[in-house]
């Protein structure tokens, strides 16, 4: 009978994540290591981060490669991919994972600020994305998830350019993932709110738990964890967003 075990997924496949220097992006790197993934992992400003979870994979047996990415620079996808590929091979799985969220009121949105926030949050995981495909539908085998936010149903409250950019990416992961589901490859994304231990969290320390999150409390990165590397093991599940945000909006 063949090897039906969950981690045989992934074991020996290649994942890039980017912002693998955050809350996030550290603790589904550590979980996809332990599934027997290489990974290569991508800061924008804090590299120890990225260089700590890399080798807690590196102790794990697995590759691990390290290197910073500027997303707000057009160019980074392509350097990114080219840079996963020389050193680790071709990527079977994406978990993009990098974003900014300056929290501004609407009459303080200037265009930098805009445009900003649409080439890390939308345009860099699009043309990751779009470099990345052909070479999943050739072997099979792929698995695509996007960070979004619970911003994109509701509005939020970082601003109008982060929840506009956050949605732009539900429209990017319908299209992508219903014209490549009978290929092997999957595109689903994540929608969390109020998640403990990122640098996104729109809250101080101290700063009561907002009434809109019915279960009373922040989410954890291991939550987010625990979703994620369900979904990237199902190959079944393609063309959702899955809101982790304490019942907030049920969806």
């Amino acid at each position: 009978m063949a090897n039906t075990g969950i981690d045989s997924v992934l074991r020996d496949r290649v994942a890039l994540i980017t912002g693998a220097s955050g809350g996030i992006g550290q603790e589904i790197a550590r979980r996809l290591a332990e599934s027997g993934t290489d990974l290569m992992l991508t800061y924008g400003r804090h590299a120890d981060e990225a260089e700590h979870v890399a080798d807690l994979a590196r102790k794990l047996g697995r590759c691990a490669e390290v290197m910073q990415a500027d997303f707000a620079d057009p160019d980074s996808p392509a350097r990114v991919v080219a840079a996963a590929r020389e050193r680790l091979g071709d990527v079977d799985v994406l978990v993009a994972a990098a974003g900014v969220a300056e929290q501004r009121s609407w009459p303080d949105v200037d265009g930098a600020l805009w445009d900003e926030s649409m080439t890390v949050n939308v345009r860099a995981p699009f043309f990751l994305t779009q470099q990345m495909l052909p070479g999943m539908i050739e072997r099979g085998f792929g698995r695509i998830l996007l960070f979004s936010s619970v911003a994109a149903f509701t509005g939020g409250v970082i601003g109008p350019h982060y929840a506009a950019a956050k949605a732009a990416l539900h429209g990017l992961t319908h299209h992508l993932a219903a014209r490549v589901a009978d290929t092997g490859v999957t595109v689903n994304a994540i929608a969390p709110a109020l998640i403990a231990g990122t640098r996104m969290l729109p809250l101080a320390p101290d700063d009561p738990v907002p009434p809109m999150i019915p279960v009373g409390r922040l989410g954890t990165t291991e939550e987010v964890a625990d979703l994620a590397l369900a979904m990237l093991r199902n190959g079944y599940l393609t063309n959702k967003i899955i809101a982790l945000d304490g019942g907030a909006y049920p969806d």
